[in-house]
């Protein structure tokens, strides 16, 4: 039996069929994680709609929600209301729960605790489009750029004066990378504990045999910068499989050469068979974290990628002289650096240094084992220190020190 308290919060933003990404992965580890330790969460979240989905991890769980769930589209379309979330998550009543763990990337550290319990928050990212990211996001919006961007730009510095303010109510910070880590200083001045999301390097086969074929597997929007991959190997002409789909695929597709495949949106079980068989994996994009490429090293592929954010942790760059190497960062966010990149690999066979179960055994590092014997201990002290406080603050008073 675990040495934390019941009942537990958990809240995530949305849980919605429409997204299940790196974050969704975090908070069905902590479920089974805490559930396993006999503490199963009691969920929470700004809309929900998964618990009825059939095959859903959460089917048949109870799921309490904002009133964002019974507004129209609420559950499809969560986002497009964006300036009631900050009001909507604030609703939410945790006062049962001793111990409340908040899984954010826009508004659930922002939960309302009282002075004895305690809010732990695993930031995936402080809200791009309202910090460091905000410019490229407003560039890249039709709505942004119409009559009511001024509105648009209003919303967003409430936001920021919002999110900024609500990182107080939060006791501890754990960050998905040291990129992150970074961010929540930067935007926050909060100091916070890096724990490497897991990912489910179990899925992945490192010992197939591999074709000549490179790969990107990302959604097609504009922060993938998947143009930027494109364009590289229009200059190389080496063959590159793109698998996804999004609002950028058919001006990817158009300013594509002959030896670049799109696929469009696969299966997991299709898309893991592509990792499997790559001889690398390549991605141009500016990531927190990065679940994909650790993914790609589980099954068996070489990384090349923009050397920044989060990679920065899971990759280990050949060219840097790195012990154990998984592949190669390339340093400015071009084509022609990638190319560069690119024909650098090709004319070295760099993937002969850079071996299938070598890449599998480092990826081993950030499975969900690794992260449960991470994180566990580390709530477990977090609990233990703030119940150290308690007493302190509910000792007798010092009446001289109090009339001073």
């Amino acid at each position: 039996m675990s040495a934390l308290p019941g009942p537990i919060a958990l809240v995530h933003e949305w849980f919605s069929p429409r997204s299940f990404g790196g974050a969704e992965q975090v908070v069905r580890q902590l479920d089974v994680m805490l559930s396993a330790a006999g503490r199963q969460p009691q969920l929470y979240a700004l809309v929900d709609g998964e618990s009825r989905r059939t095959g859903s991890w959460l089917e048949g769980r109870r799921v309490q929600t904002s009133f964002i769930q019974n507004l129209p589209w609420g559950v499809s379309h969560v986002q497009q209301y964006l300036p009631l979330l900050p009001l909507a998550i604030e609703q939410l009543d945790l006062a049962a729960h001793p111990l409340v763990l908040s899984s954010n990337h826009l508004v659930a550290k922002g939960v309302l605790t009282g002075p004895d319990q305690l809010h732990v928050s695993y930031v995936h990212t402080p809200v791009r489009y309202a910090w460091d990211q905000m410019h490229p996001y407003l560039a890249s919006s039709s709505l942004a750029r119409g009559p009511l961007g001024p509105l648009v730009r209003l919303q967003l510095h409430h936001l920021r004066h919002w999110d900024a303010g609500s990182s107080l109510r939060v006791d501890a910070f754990l960050a998905n990378s040291r990129f992150t880590a970074r961010r929540i200083w930067r935007c926050w001045r909060r100091r916070s504990q890096v724990v490497h999301p897991p990912v489910a390097v179990e899925r992945f086969r490192w010992d197939q045999p591999r074709d000549d074929i490179y790969l990107s597997l990302c959604r097609l929007v504009p922060n993938k910068r998947v143009d930027v991959v494109v364009e590289a190997f229009n200059r190389t002409g080496l063959p590159l499989v793109v698998i996804g789909d999004g609002p950028e695929r058919r001006r990817l597709q158009a300013m594509a050469g002959s030896g670049i495949r799109f696929l469009g949106r696969c299966s997991d079980q299709e898309a893991a068979r592509w990792l499997e068989r790559c001889r690398a994996y390549v991605y141009a994009g500016l990531e927190d974290f990065g679940i994909a490429p650790v993914e790609a090293m589980a099954a068996g592929a070489p990384v090349i990628a923009y050397g920044a954010g989060g990679l920065c942790d899971s990759v280990r760059c050949l060219a840097q002289g790195a012990s154990q190497p998984t592949g190669l960062l390339f340093a400015e966010q071009s084509a022609a650096c990638l190319a560069a990149a690119l024909e650098h690999f090709e004319a070295g066979r760099l993937w002969q240094s850079l071996p299938p179960e070598a890449q599998r055994d480092w990826a081993e590092t950030f499975s969900p084992a690794r992260f449960e014997q991470r994180l566990l201990p580390l709530l477990e002290q977090l609990w233990q220190a703030h119940q150290v406080r308690l007493r302190r603050a509910s000792g007798p008073l010092d009446l001289a020190a109090a009339l001073i």
